[in-house]
């Protein structure tokens, strides 16, 4: 495309100013997709990555869609009509990195709930991705997944599934998207599955343990159960969840690769609502 801007230029070096006006807008209108998904997915979207930085990771990604992805005509992008296509481009963007964001955080809600069943709830402190207050093994579990996520190359393959959706959805066609409604609710489904799933094993074991010190506190009243059971239960916790890290780090890849599966599904499918 640069190539046949160039040559249809006079002998003065340079673009012409419309036909660079118009590669600007096409430039734009294939960003708006990936901006999206990069705004709102989970590791491009932390706090700790600043907006600089993404901003960059859209434009040279987009570098590559503007010489690979067909657009639409620069005369249909400043028409109306282009107010859909600007809304779909969006929604297909940030649907794709919020489906990731749903099931990332049953990492959060599983460590939330073994913390508050340990008595480990009020030990809380800013999550750096997120910058709200979480219990800290909520966010051991969070930076966990991140950790495989990244080691896995989850990160690469999220941007080669939306990659991947221009072909399938291509810029500038028709659709609904009432499809996302479907796949967000089912993705929420799963978090709640998955975060069961992850905090099991060690509350189950620390269920059995406070009915075990409850039955010891109640046969011996002299023993206080402060200084008795919660130094008891946080020492098992901790155990067990170094004991079970081989484990979880298999079931957070496992859970990462099942939240892959759901976005590239769900970009497969369209946006029209078709199953």
């Amino acid at each position: 495309m640069l190539g046949d801007l160039a040559a249809s230029s006079t002998g003065v070096p340079g673009l012409e100013l419309a036909a660079l006006t118009d590669l600007g807008l096409q430039f734009l209108f294939a960003m708006l997709r990936i901006g999206a998904f990069v705004l709102s997915a989970p590791l491009f979207a932390a706090r700790f990555v600043s907006l600089p930085v993404r901003i960059i990771i859209s434009v040279c990604i987009a570098l590559w869609i503007v010489q690979h992805v067909p657009m639409p005509d620069a005369r249909d992008l400043a028409s109306l009509q282009c107010v859909t296509w600007v809304l779909r481009e969006l929604a297909i963007g940030l649907a794709a990195g919020l489906v990731l964001q749903i099931y990332f955080t049953a990492a959060v809600m599983a460590g939330d709930r073994i913390a508050n069943t340990a008595g480990l709830g009020l030990a809380a402190q800013i999550d750096p991705s997120t910058g709200s207050q979480t219990p800290v093994i909520g966010q051991f579990f969070m930076l966990f997944l991140l950790a495989v996520f990244v080691a896995a190359d989850g990160h690469l393959v999220a941007i080669r599934l939306v990659l991947q959706s221009y072909t399938l959805l291509p810029p500038g066609s028709s659709g609904s998207g009432l499809g996302f409604t479907d796949d967000g609710l089912a993705a929420t489904g799963e978090m709640f599955t998955a975060a069961v799933r992850l905090m099991m094993p060690v509350v189950s074991v620390l269920l059995l343990l406070n009915i075990v010190i409850g039955v010891i506190t109640r046969s011996s009243p002299q023993l206080n159960i402060f200084a008795f059971g919660f130094p008891l239960t946080m020492t098992v916790t901790l155990l067990l969840l170094f004991l079970t890290t081989v484990t979880l780090g298999d079931a957070l890849l496992d859970h990462m690769a099942q939240a892959l599966q759901h976005m590239g599904d769900m970009l497969g499918e369209g946006t029209d609502g078709r199953k």
